[in-house]
């Protein structure tokens, strides 16, 4: 039976009622604008959403996962995995549906798990910018992805002001969050004069695994290395990161060069919804930058080039299923090279162009050495061995502000996309050798892998702003994604090395499929903008409809050796799924409002919230799509006075009834959840405090996929089906940051 969520049907009645502009409300003085997340309008089309620097220093503390301090633009969700590694949802698409840069790099998750994702490498201290474009994206900012842009931006270089001579500044901090014994630290330096800047910022996090809220019972298994899971434990949820970014940068008049060279390594990060655990990832990448104003406009230039090492095994809380493997070790490398140059060219006061290109490079290999004397022996199992994917793009768009109160965007992007790989071939070379390995190799073999997509991705909107208090904003989109790797070229049907292959956390295993097309993704969205003229009273609507031809969902394995029955029908276990192009349509609203309260003696009190909506249909099938999050919502009182900033939030989720019946997702209930929090500023010291699921409540998260987080998780039925992975119960966190 569903859950009735009443704080969610006040916020929808608080946002409807009271966010609009001249709505009546008793003040004494005026209230201070919020700004927790800004949205940007000046000639800007369309609209992005900005995470406020209030709301970064808020939840700093709270999270060691960047993904996360999107928890509060509208139409985001997240996708559960590690605890620093969860993959944003925008409107229903997910992951490399996404466009997500970081510092203007287009990083790929090198792993057959996706346990690396490119916000996995920012630390939260350290994130300066992050900015969401969602549906209708500018062809400037996209390109290969359906869903959506994510920029991140790490803290910007600083320099002396005139006449300063010199800038020597620094913050240190460290947090402690109970649950989970969760505790970290972080540094940034800089030493910089009026053209020169030397910066550095690093950060370290370590957490043991998670308590769920209630009374969450487990199997009590005992891993490898002699760990009891605890009863109210939620297994392979530990992690621990580290990360180091040091930057130089110079500038002169109008043009600014700078370089960054980044460092992280995570020795472990487990996954309650995997399969496997990371137990060691290195990452290291060089940002090459110049940036430069003129007459005409802005050049801006970029290159980098980002290195990866991966490995995973089973963690503590995961067993093996032979009895003679001492594990099942598999190893990851890719590189990636970039080159990206765009142009801002004034043509005049009302008209834009922007104009630019890109060129990457990606390199993966993907393999698992052999194992103990049984079935993952003698040789090396190539995933995917010489994995190629390489980019050419280049893109135009113009704005212009035809008349005073419309502005419109036209863009036009080309991409050309090719993809191959090598040979492969199974752990062993023998005829009759377990789960077909022989078979699925000669026959990918036998092929020809090379695949070239040509893609064109088309952009087109106009907004209207009748008066200064309301915005309207029509847009059409055209876009496409080329499968990743793992999508076209893993290839074996063996349900274990299967279940190896899979980034979306539902705990089956799935093959690749080479002869996939490019999804094709065109959207309609609308979004109306009240709000009064200094922007404290806003409310925004957001329907939007999505229609994906091509769109890679899975079909059922369905042969009589590997995937033999009940593989084609059974609903009560994990199966054994191929990537398959099919169509899908997509379609919701967003809702999202503010408002000042009262300005008295005991502070400034306001008030925000948000409803995110999303309906998700496979066409061909009339199956639901795979981890669309249900109605959902969220109600913030925020209370502001001298140095305090505090914030009370209730949360509230529908129950998950629309499921996708061919990957067997798991159905959950609804529920709410609250959450406080404060923090204390001085001028050099601020102090953050507050409670995570204050009631300690009990819930599945409903986009986290499947409980895969202990016990014989080599065999695909080896674990219990039906488990979805607990949120995080009660967590009290604190977190000090000291600027010097």
């Amino acid at each position: 039976m569903g859950y009735r969520i009443r704080p969610l049907s006040a916020a929808v009645a608080i946002i409807f009622s009271g966010a609009l502009p001249g709505a009546a409300v008793a003040q004494s003085r005026p209230a201070p604008v919020l700004d927790e997340i800004i949205v940007k309008a000046q000639r800007e089309a369309p609209v992005s959403t900005s995470v406020g620097n209030s709301s970064l220093q808020q939840l700093r503390p709270a999270t060691s996962d960047t993904a996360s301090l999107l928890r509060d633009v509208p139409g985001v969700a997240l996708q559960g995995a590690g605890g620093t590694s969860s993959l944003p949802i925008i409107r229903g698409l997910a992951d490399d549906r996404l466009r997500i840069q970081v510092d203007g790099m287009d990083f790929i998750a090198s792993c057959p798990n996706h346990m690396n994702p490119p916000l996995s490498y920012v630390d939260p201290t350290n994130v300066g910018k992050l900015k969401v474009w969602a549906g209708i994206t500018p062809v400037s900012v996209g390109g290969d992805s359906i869903g959506g842009t994510i920029v991140a931006e790490t803290r910007p270089a600083e320099f002396a002001a005139a006449g300063q001579g010199s800038l020597l500044k620094g913050e240190i901090g460290s947090f402690y969050r109970s649950n989970g014994n969760a505790f970290g630290a972080s540094l940034s330096a800089t030493a910089a004069t009026e053209s020169l800047s030397l910066s550095y910022n690093g950060a370290f996090a370590k957490a043991d695994n998670y308590k769920a809220g209630g009374d969450f019972k487990t199997t009590n298994a005992t891993g490898r290395a002699g760990h009891l899971i605890a009863r109210d434990e939620v297994g392979s949820s530990a992690y621990e990161t580290r990360t180091h970014t040091v930057g130089f940068a110079m500038k002169g008049g109008d043009h600014l060069i700078e370089a960054k060279v980044g460092y992280q390594e995570v020795p472990e990060q487990l996954f309650p919804n995997q399969r496997m655990d990371m137990l060691d990832n290195e990452q290291k990448r060089f940002n090459l930058r110049y940036l430069g104003q003129f007459g005409w406009g802005a050049l801006e230039a970029r290159a980098y080039h980002e290195r990866v090492s991966h490995y995973m095994d089973f963690g503590p809380d995961k067993q093996f299923q032979y009895g003679t493997a001492p594990g099942m070790p598999m190893y990851t490398k890719s590189k990636t090279t970039g080159v990206n140059l765009k142009a801002d060219v004034d043509m005049n006061p009302n008209n834009l162009l922007r104009i630019g290109s890109l060129y990457q490079t990606y390199r993966l290999d993907d393999w698992w050495p052999p194992s103990g004397t049984g079935g993952m022996s003698p040789g090396t199992f190539e995933n995917i061995k010489d994995g190629q994917r390489d980019r050419i793009a280049a893109f135009g768009e113009w704005e212009s502000r035809f008349a005073p109160q419309w502005l419109s965007l036209l863009g036009v992007r080309y991409e050309n996309v090719r993809t191959d790989t090598g040979n492969v071939r199974g752990y062993s070379t023998a005829a009759g050798a377990m789960g077909a390995q022989v078979v699925d190799a000669n026959a990918f073999n036998a092929r020809n892998h090379e695949r070239t997509d040509n893609n064109w991705d088309m952009t087109a909107l106009v907004r209207h702003t009748p008066s200064e208090t309301a915005d309207l904003e029509v847009g059409f989109a055209r876009k496409v994604r080329s499968p990743n790797l793992y999508e076209r070229y893993t290839w074996s049907t063996w349900s274990m090395a299967a279940v190896m292959n899979n980034y979306v956390g539902d705990g089956n295993g799935y093959i690749g499929n080479m002869d996939l097309k490019a999804e094709k993704a065109h959207t309609l969205s609308a979004t109306l903008d009240l709000h009064s003229a200094d922007r404290r009273y806003e409310f925004k609507a957001t329907p939007y409809y999505t229609h994906v031809d091509d769109y890679i969902d899975a079909v059922r394995c369905n042969n009589t050796t590997t995937c033999a029955a009940p593989n084609a029908t059974t609903n009560n276990r994990f199966v054994t799924l191929q990537y398959a192009n099919q169509t899908a349509r997509l379609f919701g609203l967003d809702l999202s409002g503010r408002m000042p309260l009262a300005s008295t003696g005991a502070g400034d009190f306001a008030l925000r919230g948000l409803l995110n909506y999303t309906n998700g249909k496979n066409t061909d099938t009339g199956d639901e799509l795979y981890n669309i999050m249900p109605l959902n919502g969220k109600l913030v009182l925020s209370h502001r006075l001298g140095g305090w900033d505090n914030a009370f939030e209730v949360v509230g989720v529908t129950g998950k009834s629309k499921v996708s019946d061919v990957r067997n997702e798991i159905k959950t209930s609804g529920y709410s959840l609250l959450n406080l929090r404060a923090s204390y500023s001085w001028q050099r010291v601020r102090l953050d405090l507050g409670v995570e699921n204050l009631l300690d409540k009990f819930y599945y998260q409903p986009t986290g996929g499947a409980y895969t987080g202990q016990g014989t998780t080599m065999s695909i039925n080896g674990i219990p089906w039906g488990i979805g992975v607990p949120g995080m119960g009660r967590s009290i966190y604190a977190g000090v940051n000291v600027k010097f």
